[in-house]
């Protein structure tokens, strides 16, 4: 066994030993890991590594990230991200996940990083370790990580049809090419970071709009809501487990209203507003991911599908 730099030409592998792993409950595409894995900007290609057997068979993989992207974008420089570490099953116990993470951690620190969350990079797949995987849980908290929070994702299986809000204060429509500077400038103001980058990188991708639900009042935009299906112009992170169903799955989210008009059942409205246009789509099942608003959402028959724990780790006082 031995560790090697990663080697692009060799994505047919790695996604076969994820399908191997992982392939029951997040089935992999090549698509989906070249988008995520390999295109990504933020990928740390000095901490990313292979791990291969005698026979020069792939048996483990890591990928790190840091923010690098040339934007304006309010991201947090110092911290990185272990996107994902995973090692065939035949191979655990032996130290092969301590010696891919131990490099990407080493990597990260030289790069000036002093925070490592596991999952929830830009283009992540998880927004934490996966709570069905207790013993990997526990294996990082051996190696320095602490649990801040668990999040879910979350289902409705649409067994009824939905109906716009009533609302004549405020529209709910489809996003307009000629409205795309104003969703963004809306965005900079009152959701800068992810949810603008994430909107940015749309745009970037042909995106014509069509995954956009806004929330209009007097005609200005105070509030998004973000909807996904097989027809968007990338895969997008609620939608990403589509092949585990035999539905048309569709995704919501991320979503917000400008602070200034919140507690006045907008958010709830967007969100039953977006499920009524997926339905249109003739979307059978949604997802929402990475979210602790069980509860809100349960207004809208959404029940808990998967969760996750968030884990960090302090770099700057490491050796």
């Amino acid at each position: 066994m031995k560790t090697i730099p990663w080697d692009v030409s060799r994505l047919a592998e790695v996604v076969e030993l994820w399908n191997k792993e992982l392939g029951e409950e997040y089935p992999m595409r090549q698509e989906l890991f070249n988008q995520n894995s390999l295109e990504d900007k933020n990928v740390l290609e000095d901490g990313c590594a292979m791990a291969v057997d005698d026979q020069n068979n792939i048996i483990g993989f890591i990928v790190a990230k840091k923010w690098q992207e040339n934007v304006d974008i309010k991201m947090d420089s110092k911290r990185g991200w272990v996107q994902v570490l995973l090692v065939d099953t035949n191979y655990r116990n032996k130290g092969l996940g301590t010696k891919l993470l131990n490099k990407a951690e080493e990597t990260l620190k030289d790069h000036g990083i002093e925070e490592v969350q596991l999952g929830g990079d830009p283009f992540h797949y998880f927004s934490g370790v996966p709570l069905q995987f207790g013993e990997t849980q526990q294996w990082v908290e051996k190696k320095g990580y602490v649990k801040r929070i668990d999040t879910y994702d979350l289902i409705n299986h649409l067994s009824k049809n939905y109906s716009m809000p009533e609302d004549k204060t405020v529209s709910y429509s489809i996003l307009q090419p000629d409205e795309k500077e104003e969703l963004l400038t809306f965005l900079n103001k009152s959701f800068p970071g992810r949810w603008e980058y994430e909107a940015i990188k749309y745009f970037e991708s042909n995106g014509s709009g069509r995954e956009f639900v806004v929330l209009k009042k007097n005609g200005r935009i105070i509030g998004f809501c973000r909807i996904n299906d097989d027809a968007s112009p990338t895969i997008a992170q609620n939608v990403y487990w589509s092949p585990s169903f035999t539905t048309k799955v569709g995704g919501i989210g991320p979503l917000g209203v400008d602070s200034s008009e919140q507690k006045q059942g907008y958010g709830l409205g967007i969100v039953e507003a977006a499920m009524v246009l997926l339905q249109e789509r003739k979307v059978e099942t949604i997802i929402i991911d990475w979210t602790i608003l069980v509860d809100f959402y349960k207004k809208l028959d959404f029940d808990i599908w998967k969760g996750y724990g968030i884990y960090l780790k302090d770099l700057a006082g490491t050796n």
